[in-house]
């Protein structure tokens, strides 16, 4: 998928908001994506702040590669072929889509209009596309 300027700034200017309540948003994440998929509980046998971490840092990397995104494809890649080996599903991609952008939207709140909701979700959708290309899934 490919991101419209508007919807490159709209994802930039929101990050700054959400990078302040990184902590609470990924715990945000994982409650409403076990609360979408309880099965999914059982391949974080990490710490879940921890795993939250490395979460934004990704969503950190992803915003700053937004005019770059074909330099991140291949971290991508990778990151689906090691995620296809904790057994991650194709179907599972669309929980996870879900469940973050409930958490960006409970983080933002009444700055998570619909255009700053498309963007997000445009961009996500393009991590998950690249992930499942690296898992081998067709997209």
């Amino acid at each position: 998928m490919v991101m419209t300027n508007e919807q490159k700034r709209l994802v930039r200017e929101s990050f700054e908001s959400i990078r302040e309540v990184a902590g609470p948003l990924s715990l945000l994440f994982y409650g409403k994506l076990f609360e979408l998929a309880p099965d999914s509980r059982k391949m974080f046998h990490n710490d879940l702040r921890l795993q939250g971490l490395k979460l934004m840092d990704m969503l950190a990397a992803t915003v700053e590669a937004l005019d770059n995104f074909e330099g991140l494809r291949l971290k991508l890649g990778e990151l689906g072929r090691r995620h296809a080996g904790y057994g991650v599903r194709d179907e599972q991609y669309d929980v996870v889509r879900k469940a973050l952008l409930w958490a960006i939207g409970q983080a933002l709140s009444g700055d998570f209009d619909s255009r700053t909701r498309e963007a997000w979700s445009v961009l996500i959708e393009s991590v998950n596309e690249a992930m499942k290309s690296g898992a081998g899934v067709k997209v």
